[in-house]
């Protein structure tokens, strides 16, 4: 089935312990459609970018056969970001943010975009997701992703959005913000009785948790060597979640399951390069590699006591 993303294309400027670069292809529908199509054959993207985009990255996209219908190239420049990670690679100090045309972003869908099957409401302001879903026609699951700025900012739209969505997928602070809970537990139930079947709780280097009203499952993130650019790992991952699912065509708790699984394992792909010079050199046989491995570091045995 297909998967639609609507998010950010964008030009990132980053710096890390390990380097730096400018200027470079980010974004988080870049980031997710790339990671959703090691998984599912139809990937569209709806996208906003300036006249000044790079062609060649452009190109990029098209060659690992994304569906650009629903990018819009406008007048004026594209989304900028600049940030730099300290040793930790914890959250980014941002250096420079400049909105460009995407200050002006209103989705509109291309008619053959309304039966995507699997859609994924990129971080942008909740009215703009609730104008997506009202768009689509007959979908199998509807996810999002917010922040702190529309959990503070937006409060209202939010909480009318999450009732029209089935999973929400957000990070162990925002989990906290949207519910006032200090516990991350008790506060992922509160926010499931706000609307969504299904959260997904992004826990960095803790790993994932998976959350509905009768499961509950955790996960480690895989153990990286070497983290080169944090940038993109969440969007990475909720990309091969949902690329996961659609090629699945099903949505129950084992296929959940998979689907963090596929998710953690693109994402720490994902790291280990700057930009998506890592996420655009990888197959689905890379990916298998190495969800056996974490398989088999993973597993144990319950011993007789």
């Amino acid at each position: 089935m297909a998967v639609l993303i609507v998010g950010s294309v964008a030009l990132d400027s980053v710096a890390t312990p390990g380097g730096r670069v400018d200027n470079a292809l980010g974004g988080s529908a870049t980031y997710f459609s790339l990671a959703a199509k090691l998984f599912s054959p139809e990937v569209n993207i709806v996208a906003v970018v300036g006249k000044d985009f790079p062609e060649h990255y452009l190109k990029l996209l098209l060659g690992k056969g994304i569906n650009l219908d629903g990018l819009t190239v406008s007048e004026g420049k594209t989304f900028r970001w600049s940030g730099v990670y300290d040793e930790s690679f914890g959250d980014p100090e941002t250096l420079d943010t400049q909105l460009n045309v995407f200050k002006a972003f209103a989705p509109e869908l291309p008619e053959h975009y309304c039966g995507s099957g699997f859609v994924f409401l990129g971080n942008i302001d909740p009215s703009l997701q609730s104008k997506v879903v009202s768009q689509i026609t007959a979908p199998k699951l509807v996810a999002a992703d917010t922040m702190n700025f529309w959990i503070e900012g937006k409060p209202n739209e939010l909480k009318a959005l999450l009732k029209d969505i089935d999973m929400l997928l957000i990070n162990a602070l925002e989990v906290r913000m949207l519910s006032g809970e200090r516990s991350l537990l008790k506060g992922a139930r509160a926010v499931l009785k706000m609307g969504p079947e299904i959260l997904v709780v992004k826990r960095g280097e803790h790993g994932v948790m998976l959350i509905t009203d009768e499961t509950l499952f955790v996960m480690p993130a895989y153990p990286v060597e070497e983290v080169i650019d944090p940038t993109g790992a969440g969007d990475s991952f909720a990309g091969a979640f949902m690329g996961y699912l659609a090629s699945r065509g099903k949505v129950d708790i084992d296929e959940l399951k998979r689907a963090a699984v596929a998710g953690t394992i693109v994402a720490s792909m994902n790291v280990e390069g700057f930009s998506v010079e890592r996420l655009a050199g990888l197959t689905k046989e890379d990916v298998i590699q190495r969800m056996e491995y974490f398989r088999e570091i993973t597993d144990f045995t319950v011993p007789e006591l």
